[in-house]
């Protein structure tokens, strides 16, 4: 907004015959010229109030490092498809600007979508070949709330087929921004890869065992896992409805809580959001304090968790180097530490809870029976397919067949919940607000890689609660490194107040080299 210029009148005593005497207030000083790398919802919206950016140019400068980094350049990977329409949205904003001012909280504030989440607008694939062209009827309820509050949806973004791992038939594997021969984190690759790489400003992935939070570490990026009630999965392919959930990938804390102000509360179509009715605060940035670590209480699990943890490799040592700076950071800034707290049966019971086989088939079915005209109808055919990528087809073949009544699911269940209360009296136990971890037990791996690894990522997807994870440093071989947050159900403005301290003072983040400022970018 422009600054105006106030006068100030400050009257002599009378008795003297002093004039009123008229003094200019100085004039504010310049605001810093706007840049697109690295940009903010805020920034952008003030960069448009004091006129140095309109919503064509901005959507225009993101579709530029699109074309000149993405498919070229570094050849990253990670959008599928642009919104054609895109570039017709930022014009009818910028005329609505003009007239009436921003349409909502995120006015002309470009997004990336993963692409299992439905638009009606552009296809929805899945990262499949199988469904490349194909487009369903309706938005997702995520879709439709970002819409609403002013975003446009620039593209859609990469995934690892069917959300396991960084590889799909439908536009090949994504690449790590930082270095491209290197494992980019999935399955939410793609818009992890674009936020990091700055094709838009704030993006949404989806989380069933680790798909926001593992590419979130490994871009450097803020990856918010929210409590699964909060946030509707309508129009979201399934995998694990008990596990899968949407959230916010961003560069910053404030642009995260920004995000889950327009995207959480309850949706009918998604009943199990009604759990969340009246448990969404008016809004999550009203926990971003500047002191906000002081006086809370953190435990620091250490537990090596992944299936194939090696405590003694020298990157499991760097990433511990890393949680043990971030625990010094903490402490510097208030907070109380519990290193090293133990969960009793942490490892066993995340074991004993599996990873949702039993509810696949039943759930891909529902789901595809709504749509006569997609490519498939049921998850068998799908696994049939020719087109399905190798290791998918392996994983998915295993998920036939099954159901939850069966004995199996029935006790991974009671593991999951057995777990849920271990965790409680944990930390009622010893007065925690939340658990820190790094989400990582190996740095990125270079591609391809030889396995799935497993991560202590799990943890938070078979509670179903809420984790945060935030830019926390970088390996020796340049490679982003996270740490998380993990808090009880609807504990999301916890974890935002202390995330956002903690960002605010350490400042972890850079951009990835690979991408600079093209020469006549904002």
């Amino acid at each position: 907004m422009y600054c105006r210029v106030i006068a100030r009148i400050v009257l002599g005593p009378a008795f003297l015959g002093v004039m009123p005497l008229m003094t200019l207030a100085q004039p504010a000083p310049p605001r810093p010229p706007f840049h697109l790398v690295g940009a903010t919802i805020d920034g952008i919206h003030a960069a448009m109030a004091s006129g140095q950016l309109t919503c064509t140019r901005l959507v225009q400068a993101y579709l530029d490092r699109i074309a000149a980094y993405d498919q070229a350049g570094p050849k990253l990977n990670a959008i599928q498809n642009i919104n054609p329409n895109a570039m017709a949205l930022a014009a009818k904003l910028d005329a609505i600007y003009r007239t009436s001012g921003p349409v909502g909280p995120l006015h002309c504030i470009p997004v990336l979508v993963k692409d299992e989440v439905e638009t009606s607008f552009m296809p929805t694939t899945y990262g499949s070949a199988i469904f490349k062209h194909f487009t369903p009827p309706q938005n997702a309820t995520i879709v439709d709330r970002l819409q609403a509050a002013g975003a446009i949806i620039l593209a859609k973004a990469n995934m690892g087929e069917y959300a396991v791992g960084y590889a799909g038939t439908a536009f090949g594997d994504c690449h790590n921004a930082y270095d491209t021969t290197r494992d980019p984190g999935g399955s939410s690759c793609g818009t992890a890869v674009g936020v990091s790489a700055n094709f838009a400003t704030i993006g949404i992935g989806e989380d069933t065992g680790g798909s926001i939070r593992g590419p979130a570490s490994n871009e450097s990026l803020v990856g918010l896992r929210p409590t699964l009630p909060l946030v509707s999965r309508f129009g979201l392919l399934p995998s694990t409805p008990t596990r899968d959930t949407l959230g916010p990938m961003t560069r910053t804390v404030r642009d995260a809580a920004i995000m889950l102000d327009v995207i959480a509360g309850y949706d009918p179509a998604d009943p199990v959001t009604a759990q969340s009715y009246g448990l969404k605060p008016p809004s999550y940035t009203r926990f971003l304090e500047r002191n906000g670590l002081r006086g809370m209480r953190f435990g620091v699990i250490r537990t090596a968790v992944g299936r194939d943890a090696d405590p003694n490799a020298a990157d499991h040592k760097e990433i511990e180097a890393i949680l043990t700076e971030a625990t010094r950071d903490l402490r510097s800034r208030g907070a109380e530490i519990v290193d090293s707290i133990v969960v009793p049966g942490l490892v066993e019971l995340l074991n004993q809870s599996g990873n949702g086989t039993a509810e696949t088939e039943e759930a891909v079915n529902s789901y595809l029976a709504q749509y006569p005209q997609a490519p498939a109808h049921t998850l068998k055919e799908i696994v049939d397919s020719p087109l399905l990528l190798a290791a998918r087809h392996d994983d998915l073949a295993r998920r036939l067949g099954h159901s939850t009544g069966e004995l199996t699911y029935l006790k991974e269940q009671q593991a999951r919940e057995t777990l849920r209360t271990i965790v409680l009296k944990v930390m009622a136990d010893n007065r925690l607000d939340a658990f820190v971890y790094a989400p990582a037990e190996r740095e990125p791996a270079p591609i391809p890689a030889t396995t799935t690894p497993g991560s202590i990522r799990r943890f938070a997807a078979s509670l179903a609660y809420p984790a945060l994870g935030v830019p926390a440093g970088y390996t020796s071989h340049g490679l982003p490194i996270g740490i998380e947050f993990l808090g009880r159900p609807y504990s999301e403005g916890t974890l935002f107040k202390a995330a956002y301290d903690y960002e605010r003072t350490t400042r972890h983040r850079h951009p990835p080299s690979t991408v600079p400022p093209l020469p006549a970018e904002p």
